[in-house]
């Protein structure tokens, strides 16, 4: 049997992402996603928890328009590279290498009532060439046919 290395995140950039260029022309972009999960402890006191992943996109996934505070959600899978440093010491840093990066809600978007005046999330287009709006809305798809 084979394995299957597969991420999906939906989190908050935690600063602008950098850009980098080849000397090839191809682009790298590298941001760092905060996700955040919250339960209650054994008291009934709400603990949230803060997880940070690195994320490495390449080619046309450089060229979004991604800020910090975005709402994005990524697909991608875990790689784990060996590096050297400076000392000639090894090094390993695990990531986050993304396939698809929607973007969700932009920094500082409100949902009011009235929403006339506010930017609206991007349409993206994944690897595959597909475009691909906000998740759960389809507009292609009747509105009574629904997924159970």
């Amino acid at each position: 049997m084979t394995g299957l290395n597969k991420v999906m995140l939906i989190g908050r950039v935690g600063k602008d992402p950098d850009i980098f260029t080849f000397d090839n022309g191809n682009k790298k972009l590298s941001l760092v996603l905060a996700t955040n999960e919250s339960y209650k402890d054994k008291s009934g006191n709400w603990i949230e928890l803060t997880e940070w992943h690195n994320i490495a996109g390449y080619g046309y996934l450089a060229d979004k328009n991604i800020v910090k505070g975005d709402l994005v959600y990524v697909e991608g899978k875990i790689k784990t590279r060996k590096w050297q440093d400076k000392d000639g010491n090894d090094r390993y840093t695990t990531e986050i290498v993304a396939e698809k990066i929607n973007l969700l809600v932009k920094a500082g978007y409100q949902q009011n009532s009235d929403s006339s005046n506010q930017s609206k999330p991007e349409e993206t287009v994944d690897k595959e060439g597909l475009k691909e709006g906000l998740p759960g809305n389809d507009n292609d798809k009747p509105e009574d046919d629904l997924p159970f």
